[in-house]
């Protein structure tokens, strides 16, 4: 009879705990991020920009071949390092003519995609990959600091005259380390020079339009941004933050995807997570606690002092103030160029944009993340659309035709 008892109270307790762990796990699922997509654009496939300071010729392609398929001219994979190779070169005359007071180096922004394309065409990845110096991925330490070095050699040589090489001698660089550009090459079996193909792609960048939001400028108007990376002087239209979020907003849910120009050093910004936040509760700067004071902490102070990125956060509301002083502190800098391709929402109903980065596939999320709409108000630096994409009462007040 007790023996009965016993499993009869055993079985009791087995009953009433499986709906409590049942709860628990329903509890645990509830609190992790739940994205729910509104709106997806298609784009072509995630890529690697690797150890290369590259990021605005990967999403500034992937713009453009995603432009490409959303006008059913194809898929095409595109030479990230073409326009690499093209702008380095353009940008050392600039240097050059500005005696070295300009910025130099591996950076660069939208409009330079653009600009090569226009002005010396494109080519596909097949026909030129810009791995011509033992590596299988891109690593551009050290070809950034040797080009460096040379263009910088050049302004302090004491010849009291440039030479009439040392503009060959810099493409020669080039070439060494990504390789010749073709004259011609063949894909899909059709020869093609890289002007020839850019015209039957027939990609036209007068069709698409720069913007920014800061109060420096006077809004509606263009200026030139006044970033390091911007070697090339493009302008951008500036806009109030609602505005510039309306013409991102309209591009998305009409099946336009968005170039994204944005600092991605923020705490909130956790790549293996997925996610780009601006919480509402600042968290203390790990830079200035002592190591000795850290080991000390238990494992719960420590996750207390760092975001989890477990769980939705209740976020900051930015203001048109908040973008300025971030720009103007250095807060906020030309960091990081993106695509994005979609409009999420998380299980609290907060706004997500779905964004496909050049960092491989290696993250929860495959190489996307998903930038909250408190993180994309605060921390875009500039965006590039359509001009189809803009809503009319935006393009009547920048009288854009």
């Amino acid at each position: 009879m007790k023996k009965n008892v016993l499993i009869i109270s055993i079985l009791a307790l087995a009953v009433i705990s499986m709906p409590l762990r049942a709860q628990d796990d329903d509890k645990k699922k509830e609190d992790v991020y739940q994205f729910t997509m509104e709106k997806q654009v298609p784009v072509t496939s995630v890529k690697d920009q690797y150890r290369a300071g590259t990021c605005w010729s990967y999403s500034g392609l992937g713009f453009v071949e995603a432009e490409l398929l959303r006008k059913g001219k194809g898929e095409f994979d595109l030479a990230d390092i073409y326009i690499v190779r093209k702008a380095y070169e353009y940008k050392a005359e600039k240097y050059i003519r500005m005696h070295g007071k300009t910025n130099f180096g591996g950076g660069g922004a939208f409009h330079d995609v653009f600009w090569v394309i226009e002005n010396f065409g494109i080519v596909p990845e097949e026909a030129y990959k810009g791995l011509n110096y033992g590596q299988d991925n891109h690593v551009h330490g050290e070809i950034d600091a040797v080009l460096n070095a040379y263009v910088d050699a050049v302004l302090k040589n004491s010849n009291k005259k440039l030479s009439t090489a040392w503009l060959e001698g810099f493409k020669g660089i080039l070439d060494a380390y990504f390789g010749e550009i073709p004259e011609h090459f063949t894909y899909n079996d059709k020869k093609y020079t890289p002007k020839s193909f850019a015209e039957e792609l027939d990609f036209n960048s007068d069709e698409y339009i720069n913007f920014t939001s800061y109060t420096h400028h006077t809004y509606y108007k263009p200026f030139i941004l006044e970033i390091p990376d911007n070697w090339l002087w493009g302008e951008s239209y500036n806009l109030p933050i609602e505005d510039l979020m309306a013409v991102l907003d309209n591009a998305i849910m009409n099946g336009y995807s968005v170039a994204w120009g944005a600092d991605v050093s923020e705490k909130g910004f956790k790549w293996s997570k997925g996610v780009a936040i601006v919480p509402a509760e600042d968290r203390p700067d790990l830079d200035g606690l002592e190591r000795a004071k850290w080991e000390e902490l238990s494992k719960r102070e420590k996750e207390e002092l760092l975001y989890s990125f477990e769980k939705p956060l209740k976020e900051k509301e930015i203001t048109q103030e908040m973008r300025q002083e971030a720009f103007d502190n250095y807060q906020t800098t030309d960091d990081h160029g993106m695509l994005i391709a979609g409009i999420a929402k998380d299980q609290n109903g907060t706004k997500y944009y779905y964004v496909k980065n050049s960092w491989n596939v290696n993250n929860i999320y495959d190489g996307y993340f998903y930038a909250s709409k408190s993180f994309v108000e605060y921390k875009t630096m500039n965006i590039v659309v359509h001009k189809s994409a803009i809503p009319k009462d935006i393009l009547k007040k920048l009288n854009i035709k």
